[in-house]
């Protein structure tokens, strides 16, 4: 297991021995930023429709767009247990039927990559960029993390740790997959939250999140939410936590922050053969540990 507590502003663990790891879902939060720097720079609105589509930048963050998501297709996981090369996205979408609606969009919830590729194409259209370049400029490099980048073969993820048990191809994360330090995770959420690279309305309304019913088994959360990029709901004691958890063969990622009056702790961690649930309650014990301490 690797982990990086941030209290206040200051790292509490030492990177000097840290690996690179996959972010797996926690890319999300990061490609959430980017999109939602466009709102901060006029370059479009969180809730106008987009281009010859029914449903909202903003729904496409929350997950309500009404999308479908590859996940579902049996055919997607057996290829990956095969070790097999990644599909072309239009053949992705082709199996999917993934331009059809499952319902109308804000209507419903469902989790879905398709939505957040698809963010990544608006993200290059409006900038006129690469997905790696607008990324890289208007978040990474802004936040100050500059060893974080975008898996592209499948050796980018043989680093120890070992972080798949399979020759695995990053390209079946069609959002796009960024790898990094864990300590840099931390940071990145951390700096996101608190500094001035989106306005302090823009960070509420990427908090403001759809409730998704009661507790999860298995699971810390009491009352589950999704926000624009971000995992959002309480736990007990009354905190609220905010982040992204993410899994991928064979390792899980889970990088939260909890507010306590003016001050604030994060924390991410990494592990390999975990289940997500027990990589959050990690992530809960270190942040309470944090607060029992005053930060």
């Amino acid at each position: 297991m690797l982990s990086s507590l941030i209290s206040n502003g200051q790292p509490q663990t030492s990177a000097s021995l840290e690996v690179t790891v996959p972010w797996w879902s926690f890319t999300k939060t990061v490609l959430a930023a980017t999109s939602l720097s466009l709102v901060r720079d006029g370059l479009i609105r969180l809730d106008d429709p987009l281009l010859d589509q029914p449903y909202t930048l903003r729904q496409l963050l929350r997950h309500e767009a009404g999308l479908a998501d590859y996940s579902e297709l049996a055919e997607y996981h057996a290829a990956v247990r095969n070790n097999e090369p990644a599909w072309s996205a239009n053949e992705m979408m082709q199996r999917l039927d993934g331009a059809r609606l499952r319902y109308s969009p804000g209507s419903g919830w469902r989790y879905s990559n398709v939505g957040y590729w698809l963010i990544g194409r608006l993200i290059e259209r409006l900038t006129n960029l690469t997905l790696d370049e607008a990324v890289f400029q208007r978040v990474l490099s802004p936040l100050g993390l500059s060893n974080v980048r975008f898996a592209k073969t499948r050796a980018d993820l043989q680093a120890p740790p070992r972080t798949s048990p399979s020759n695995y191809d990053p390209g079946w994360v069609y959002h796009g997959l960024l790898v990094g330090r864990v300590s840099q995770a931390a940071l990145c959420l951390e700096r996101l939250l608190r500094t001035d690279l989106l306005s302090k309305a823009l960070r509420q309304e990427m908090q403001s999140a759809r409730a998704l019913g009661g507790p999860i088994p298995g699971r810390p959360w009491i009352t589950p939410g999704y926000g624009l990029g971000v995992m959002q709901g309480s736990i007990d004691g009354g905190y609220s936590l905010c982040g992204h958890t993410g899994c991928g063969p064979g390792s899980v990622i889970a990088v939260y922050c909890v507010r306590d009056g003016d001050a604030s702790a994060c924390c991410a961690v990494f592990e390999a053969d975990a289940h997500e649930g027990a990589v959050e309650a990690t992530v809960v014990t270190q942040l309470m540990h944090a607060l029992r301490q005053g930060f």
